[in-house]
């Protein structure tokens, strides 16, 4: 039968559901991070045992392989030894003449309206092995941040 007669079902225009995109690299951690992927693991498993919905359970089922993707694979970094920018550390640095406190975590505890970034972010790599004083390049401007302190 030719397609023209053929009558199209509605399940053939709705949208693909993927995966959730796992971020490129490594999971790097905190000690925190690591207890909040913990309790999302738990969280999603719990809400999963309420669900009745097909379509919500398929949805916390794509959340839960997330989840515990990210757990699995989530490497605990020792904490920082304060004298230059790494993973975990603190910084308060001055930027466009702003000063602001940002911690450098992973990809998933990151929360930049709470002065959490993640190492991934381009001000995180650029920051990354400055030392206090230091001034480093960002956004293609030389000297764009000061490091005022690290802890």
């Amino acid at each position: 039968m030719s397609v023209a007669f053929r009558r199209e079902s509605d399940d053939e225009h709705l949208e693909p559901k993927f995966e959730r995109p796992i971020p490129p690299g490594p999971n790097l951690v905190t000690a925190r991070g690591l207890a909040q992927l913990s309790a999302r693991v738990a969280e999603v498993e719990a809400l999963i045992a309420t669900l009745q919905d097909e379509e919500a359970l398929k949805a916390a089922r794509r959340d839960l392989r997330y989840w515990s993707t990210r757990l699995a694979t989530a490497q605990v970094m020792p904490a920082p030894a304060g004298d230059v920018v790494e993973f975990g550390s603190t910084v308060t640095l001055v930027h466009s003449g702003r000063e602001r406190t940002i911690t450098l975590v992973g990809d998933d505890e990151a929360d930049p309206a709470a002065g959490l970034l993640a190492f991934s972010a381009p001000l995180a790599r650029a920051i990354m092995g400055a030392e206090a004083g230091e001034y480093v390049d960002f956004g293609g401007k030389a000297e764009a941040v000061e490091i005022v302190t690290i802890t």
